[in-house]
């Protein structure tokens, strides 16, 4: 079992209810892992999702081991066929399966290179270990997706949700870098999965996500008319789609406000964290009462011990 995409789950609402279940009493399982290794590869810097990961792995009882590629790990080579006469030293056919003989899990993180996007689509990094590594992989947040960000989402809005089909936002906000579409993607994709739900998505014209995951889901091109009446507003900045990888639009009145929060109904704000304060989300919204990005990090950790508790029970 692999867990890469939040279309891994077969039940969502069941996997969030065993989540919150887990959350209750999270060393119920502490012997599970016994005797089993977690090896977390960070080829980019990490926070929540390094710490959160690791406290699960804990939870469960295993052994955890990270690496850094960008300053420990050999530069890898992707591409089968290659004169390996430049700047990487080993390829992933050896490393993957290298890796694999010394735990029982491997947890990977690799963000977009926002160069090529056929590239990164492709999830050079994560596909490359699940072609060769014989042991199961975990996204710990890919080129295209952050599967176990919108399962601990999916877990803090059914945790707040207080009506039966709750109104759900997803704006893009301003950003000075150019940032991938990985957690947009997945908060999509996990969006998609609700049946309960009212979904839209709002962001300037030309900063559409791939049609691919964004498909028949409503899209506003004006954010104050989609905050009408929302429940919750999950605001996330990604880079142009089209004009891959760069930022096309930096226009400040995309800043998420209280004025703006004023239009919803009560919403919950929410965001993946790290974020810039004032220019993703002003101070005053996210100190606010209504702000529960602090709660979405805590439930980091229960979405990978979920995700890790039942690889474990099929190993």
């Amino acid at each position: 079992m692999n867990y890469i995409s939040i279309k891994d789950i077969d039940s969502l609402s069941k996997w969030v209810k065993s989540a919150i279940k887990i959350k209750q009493n999270p060393l119920k399982n502490k012997k599970l892992g016994k005797n089993k290794t977690l090896v977390m590869l960070f080829f980019n810097s990490s926070l929540r999702t390094r710490l959160s990961t690791q406290k699960a792995a804990l939870n469960l009882g295993m052994n955890v081991m990270v690496m850094n590629f960008g300053s420990e790990g050999w530069t890898l080579e992707f591409e089968d066929g290659t004169v390996m006469n430049q700047g990487a030293s080993e390829h992933i056919k050896e490393a993957a399966e290298v890796v694999s003989q010394y735990c029982d899990i491997i947890a990977i993180r690799a963000f977009a290179g926002l160069v090529d996007k056929e590239k990164d689509y492709q999830e050079t990094v994560i596909s490359g270990f699940l072609k060769y590594a014989t042991v199961p992989i975990v996204n710990m947040e890919s080129a295209v997706r952050h599967p176990l960000q919108s399962l601990a989402d999916a877990i803090t809005m059914e945790e707040h949700k207080t009506k039966h089909k709750p109104k759900v936002v997803l704006s893009w906000a301003p950003h000075p870098r150019a940032l991938p579409q990985a957690v947009a993607n997945s908060f999509v994709e996990m969006m998609q999965m609700q049946k309960d739900m009212d979904f839209v998505i709002t962001h300037p014209e030309g900063y559409e996500l791939s049609p691919e995951i964004t498909k028949d889901s409503k899209i506003e091109y004006d954010q104050n008319k989609a905050f009408e009446n929302a429940d919750f507003v999950y605001v996330k900045n990604w880079s142009n789609f089209n004009d891959y990888g760069k930022v096309t639009n930096s226009d400040p009145n995309w800043t998420v406000t209280a004025e703006k929060m004023a239009l919803t109904n009560k919403g919950k704000f929410m965001h993946c964290l790290p974020v810039r304060r004032n220019v993703i989300v002003s101070d005053e919204v996210l100190d606010g009462e209504n702000s529960i990005v602090i709660e979405q990090a805590n439930n980091r950790t229960y979405s990978a011990q979920l995700v890790l508790q039942k690889i474990l029970k099929k190993l």
